[in-house]
């Protein structure tokens, strides 16, 4: 009870910070590009050539064609790497969100516990351009539209409620060490390849398949897919589901308990 009465406070933070948190969100995209003479088109730019990579290598290097039910590799591919980039993107800004502003976080009378959400939210700016890509690649590719594909709503707060725990975690603990940032680097890289983005799940042994779906951003980018591609509800796969919103209450569990604990030093350090 006493976390739940945490949560609901911190929503209503949420609520009455509202504009801040939409300015400094607006503010946080924008200086992204800052001084680059192509700006917010980098954003398209950089998953776009990342697929064309991945899908020169697996489709012309290992002869990749189609996935599960004669599904287009491109549109598999292009799929995963939407939910990648914003999984990936959202850890690795959150964690240095106090250090960045370290202004905020010496002020008395601001709630720093929802600045992760500004970095969570400036990365959802590129999600939604990134979804638009991905609409059109999917319809070029073959696949029909379907009122399916509005079921990614219910994936994407899932990952929400998933990196506010991973930023409250990360961002705690970069203030005091940190090899944290470098740390989460190394671990995404083994993430991408440990998470089926370019690879056929299927394919693994079915003794082993129930290990790979401990992995929070395995359920996500399942989700995305049934969504997209396969028209599947989530309700289907209730078991990955039960890992994936039991490991994300954990995570919400640790992140509030580290953010507790240590904020009151935050600004002697920062």
């Amino acid at each position: 009870m006493g976390f739940l009465k945490l949560f609901i406070g911190f929503l209503g933070d949420l609520y009455k910070n509202k504009f801040v948190i939409g300015q400094l969100t607006k503010r946080d995209y924008a200086n992204r590009y800052l001084g680059s003479f192509l700006g917010f088109v980098w954003t398209i730019i950089q998953p776009v050539v990342m697929i064309f990579v991945l899908y020169f290598v697996f489709v012309y290097g290992f002869k990749a064609g189609v996935i599960r039910d004669t599904v287009p590799f491109i549109a598999y591919l292009t799929v995963g790497m939407l939910v990648w980039n914003v999984y990936s993107e959202g850890i690795t800004n959150a964690a240095n969100v106090f250090q960045e502003y370290s202004y905020l976080v010496k002020k008395i009378n601001f709630r720093i516990a929802v600045l992760p959400v500004v970095k969570i939210f400036s990365s959802l700016i590129t999600h939604g351009i990134f979804i638009v890509i991905t609409v059109v690649v999917l319809l070029l590719s073959g696949v029909e539209f379907s009122w399916w594909w509005f079921q990614i709503f219910y994936y994407l707060f899932a990952m929400l409620i998933f990196l506010l725990g991973m930023g409250w975690i990360t961002a705690s603990l970069q203030v005091f060490v940190k090899d944290i940032s470098q740390i989460i680097n190394v671990l995404l890289q083994f993430g991408f390849w440990l998470t089926p983005i370019v690879w056929n799940f299927d394919l693994l042994p079915e003794k082993w398949q129930f290990i790979f779906k401990f992995n929070p951003a395995f359920y996500l980018v399942d989700g995305y897919r049934n969504s997209f591609i396969y028209h599947e509800g989530f309700w289907i796969y209730w078991q990955s589901g039960v890992y994936f919103w039991g490991i994300t209450l954990v995570v919400l569990v640790i992140g509030v308990f580290l953010f507790r604990k240590l904020r009151s030093h935050f600004a002697d350090v920062l």
